[in-house]
């Protein structure tokens, strides 16, 4: 292993550097085209870390394995080195550490600290604690696209009626608070009107101004209290079957370390999602040494289309089709479905860990009462989807790591007696050798309502699938990783109408030739299940099961040719081709990115990218840098060319400005957008401002 601190850098101080959050996405969750990866929450956790770092000295195998950037075998080394040589005295120590190699090391440093003391220890008065806390900041953001959109125009008559518009303004604002400490407090608030939304002021309604609020208050480590939450907050155990996150990343560009999920337990809540969070209080309390219960409660209104039953004979006189996730309520009609449908969810954990913290399993219940009955609409499809306003979650995981391999899995039952399970393997095989094996199963009945355990589809229903991984790490700088996927879907889908299969693989090269440069080159080839039209046989009315191909590839290049410059090139393309004979459809990107520190207050980033994509099915996702703590990730398709520009400023200790200006331009198009985000004209472009206060 080469030499990565010398001389004055072996003191126990040092200066953490900021982390490039971008560059990390890259490398760990690039390319999976699709915007359903929660990068937000992500986003948010690993600034977090940053604020409030691990202490290696402390942390347990659950806090190191939430980092989502060590591998089991690595976790284990870096714990048996401290039960052998004690604490670590510098983070510079883990260089001495057998399997933590230079790549490693070097992502993990934002993120990690090395205390000798427990510094909340002797923590004094809680209300102090806060109000002197480093970690301690305001956001506040502005959006607005610049073209007028069709739902901004004045309405006009169709049939005697007016036309939908949007009742608010073109403006997107949000106001952040948060405050926190690792292992200790953290208390924040959120507040965001969305594009088209009113600010509205009527407490009997629940609303107090910005469509969207929401607030936290958690203590932890207090004596037997490890935790107490107030307000809105995650929960996440086991394999997230049953509860999850939304920290679970699934299939990526890493294909061992993102495969097994972290019993973090009871999380704040602060980011912009909606619907995924809970509203009440959580508790978790020791029992035992080793033995930990959680108990929690939550209720709240969530947007719904309420229905009244015409059918006298039925079997609900007023029923919801399904839950709305968009968060968007613009006009009168998402207006009339906001906050329709009351849901309460109840339930508790009890978790046991080994003092060697190899041996973890525990029990989780999840009760759900909705005040509306849940009715899908009569497809065959939805025969065996969850209805009525009931469903008890019960389900047993665990975890064991042995030599050099870690176990785990969950399974649990739906009040319909459904089955899901889902249960892993991760080996080290060698000191450059790390594999994977998952297998889970999900009946077509069975119900998780805040689950979001490993799959392909968006839920765990109706799936049965097996998933291979592995990472090489042949030479020093060089590394190999590889999935595949092979899945099965025994009942009907939406837009499949026959049982079903597929299959997802993936393989990349990546190649480090220093501290400061990245490339790799990325294949990936998915069979996925698809009802085709009806029209592609001629002696068909219905539409035919078949299936949809997709090859991809990316290359990706990252380099600092100085300290203050930064250049990422990246090229991607994809052909798709439906099972009938109808040939390929194909899309592709190629976007340039220029990073430079003008000055130490001053960073200037730019992308200028070009795109041409047969149709929506051949978009093209490209991850774009943004404002800290937002994510952008624009389908593209058409042809055309895509840039942006941020500059962030920092105008004082306290004071950082970001601003943002894309554009978008469409070739040979008159109108941008469909429906009531239409634009005349071929250009899209939006602006953002967003400053940070440092108390």
């Amino acid at each position: 292993m080469g030499v990565l601190f010398t001389g004055a850098a072996q003191a126990q101080d040092y200066v953490r550097r900021q982390p490039d959050l971008d560059r990390l996405t890259q490398e760990l969750f690039a390319e999976i085209q699709s915007d359903q990866v929660p990068y937000e929450d992500l986003y948010e956790t690993l600034l977090q870390y940053y604020q409030t770092p691990i202490n290696l000295n402390t942390a347990n195998r659950e806090d190191l394995r939430a980092l989502l950037l060590l591998s089991e075998n690595q976790i284990t080394k870096l714990l048996r080195h401290r039960e052998l040589h004690g604490d670590l005295l510098s983070v510079y120590e883990l260089q001495s550490i057998e399997s933590f190699d230079l790549r490693t090391i070097n992502r993990v440093l934002p993120f990690v600290t090395v205390l000798s003391a427990d510094p909340n220890s002797a923590r004094g008065n809680l209300w102090q604690r806060i109000a002197h806390e480093d970690n301690n900041y305001l956001f506040l953001r502005y959006e607005r696209v610049l073209q007028e959109r069709e739902g901004y125009t004045p309405p006009t008559l169709y049939q005697g009626r007016p036309t939908t518009r949007y009742l608010g303004s073109p403006d997107k604002a949000i106001i952040r608070y948060r405050v926190s400490h690792t292992k200790d407090f953290s208390l924040g608030f959120t507040m965001e009107k969305d594009a088209g939304e009113q600010l509205v002021w009527n407490p009997r309604n629940g609303q107090f101004g910005p469509d969207y609020l929401s607030a936290h208050f958690v203590v932890q480590e207090r004596g037997r209290l490890k935790t107490l939450a107030v307000g809105d907050y995650q929960l996440q155990f086991g394999q997230g079957l049953l509860l999850s996150s939304g920290l679970g990343v699934g299939k990526g560009a890493e294909t061992i370390t993102t495969l097994r999920r972290s019993s973090v337990g009871v999380r704040a809540y602060s980011s912009l999602l909606e619907n995924t969070f809970f509203r009440g209080a959580a508790a978790t309390y020791q029992v035992l040494p080793r033995v930990q219960v959680t108990a929690f409660a939550s209720h709240k209104n969530i947007d719904a289309n309420v229905q009244q039953s015409l059918d006298s004979l039925a079997q609900f006189d007023e029923f919801t089709s399904g839950f709305l996730y968009t968060g968007f309520h613009r006009t009168a009609s998402e207006v009339a479905n906001r906050h329709t449908l009351a849901e309460t969810v109840t339930g508790g954990n009890v978790g046991y860990t080994s003092r060697s913290g190899n041996l973890a399993f525990g029990a989780t219940a999840v009760a759900s009462h909705y005040g509306t009955p849940l009715l899908k609409r009569p497809e065959p499809y939805n025969r065996f989807e969850f209805s009525g306003r009931d469903n008890l979650g019960l389900g047993l995981y665990y975890s064991y790591v042995w030599r050099n391999l870690l176990l785990f899995g969950e399974t649990a039952r739906s009040s319909s007696g459904g089955l899901g399970t889902v249960n892993g393997l991760l080996a080290s095989l060698g000191p450059t050798v790390d594999a994977a094996l998952l297998v889970r199963h999900y009946d077509k009945n069975f119900h998780t309502l805040y689950g979001n355990a490993f799959g392909e589809s968006t839920r765990n229903i109706n799936e049965t699938g097996v998933y291979l991984g592995l990472k090489v790490r042949p030479a020093p700088r060089w590394e190999v990783s590889a999935y595949y996927d092979q899945f099965q879907f025994p009942w009907l889908r939406y837009r499949v109408a026959a049982p079903s299969s597929g299959h997802d693989a993936l393989v990349r090269l990546a190649f480090a030739p220093a501290k400061t440069s990245l490339f790799y080159v990325q294949l990936r080839q998915r069979l996925k299940p698809r009802d085709l039209p009806a029209d592609a046989d001629p002696l068909r009315a219905l539409p035919l099961p078949g299936d949809q191909l997709r090859q991809s590839i990316l290359l990706y290049y990252n380099t600092n040719p100085s300290t203050a410059l930064e250049l990422r090139t990246r090229v991607q393309a994809l052909r798709l081709r439906d099972d009938v004979g109808l040939g390929w459809r194909a899309g592709y990107a190629l976007a340039q990115d220029v990073s430079y520190q003008v000055h130490r207050r001053v960073k200037l980033t730019a992308r200028y990218s070009v795109f041409d994509a047969d149709d929506y099915d051949t978009r093209q996702y490209v991850y774009e840098q943004d404002v800290l703590l937002a994510v952008s990730i624009p389908p593209l398709y058409g042809q055309g060319t895509r840039a942006y520009a941020i500059a962030e400023i920092r105008l004082g200790k306290p004071l950082t400005l970001w601003l943002r200006y894309a554009e978008t331009r469409y070739r040979y198009q008159n109108t941008v957008g469909t429906g009531l985000e239409e634009i005349q004209g071929n250009m899209r472009s939006e602006v953002k401002a967003q400053l940070r206060y440092k108390f």
